[in-house]
């Protein structure tokens, strides 16, 4: 059963958070201090946060932050009433996975929950080791990559979508489930978008892009991983 961290100050919201996650099948536990939640978050093992932003004892961006600091990689969707672009793209900056603006419909945050939690299932987010995928070593749990001992700089929606196929390599995977699983058929996101983040990671995996051995094409159909 997948345990969820609800940090969130408002005892209606706290209630209805709560009560549906319960009926899905979940596992939560509520906290109103951003603060007490950080401490929760670094001191116990949860599956995903459901993190407000406006948060008395510590913001949700710095609480964010301050457990990606620490190397604490749970998945984390952010809860605000704001809805302007620059605030979201703060909060994903800071390390948040997903991010839904209040009010938000039930449907619409269980699909979102049911997203996060299949591109990092139960058990997995801290177990990760350290891989080598072509000319690329990656630590997925330290969000780290390197090739022929240099660094390599990678976003963390890279390393998402690497992380995906590796956990579903020889698997031929679909651009709808690149779409679907690990942004969460995000309206501003297109197949397109899918097949630039491949170029990028092709360029840092294969030895010769043009002609790739390890992140494969399947016409029609999507990609696959071959280690």
């Amino acid at each position: 059963m997948p345990h969820i961290l609800v940090i969130e100050d408002e005892p209606e919201m706290q209630r209805g958070l709560r009560d549906n996650l319960e009926f899905e099948g979940y596992d939560v536990e509520v906290i109103g201090d951003g603060r007490k939640g950080l401490d929760a978050l670094i001191n116990k093992r949860y599956d995903l946060v459901l993190l407000d932003v406006m948060l008395p004892g510590l913001s949700g961006f710095d609480l964010c932050k301050q457990a990606r600091a620490a190397g604490i990689r749970t998945p984390v969707i952010m809860l605000t009433a704001k809805g302007e672009e620059v605030d979201k793209v703060l909060g994903l900056e800071f390390g948040a996975d997903d991010y839904i603006t209040k009010p938000f419909s039930l449907r619409e945050l269980l699909a979102r929950v049911k997203a996060v939690l299949r591109r990092t299932p139960a058990g997995t987010a801290m177990d990760e080791t350290k891989t080598v995928i072509g000319a690329l070593e990656v630590d997925f749990e330290a969000y780290t990559a390197s090739r022929k001992g240099k660094e390599v700089t990678m976003s963390s929606k890279e390393f998402d979508i690497l992380r995906y196929l590796w956990r579903h390599q020889k698997h031929v995977i679909s651009r709808d489930d690149l779409l679907k699983d690990v942004w969460g058929y995000d309206e501003t996101i297109t197949s397109r978008t899918v097949d630039n983040f491949i170029v990028k990671l092709r360029k840092h995996i294969e030895k010769d892009p043009a002609r790739p051995k390890h992140i494969i094409t399947v016409h029609g159909t999507g990609y696959k991983l071959l280690p």
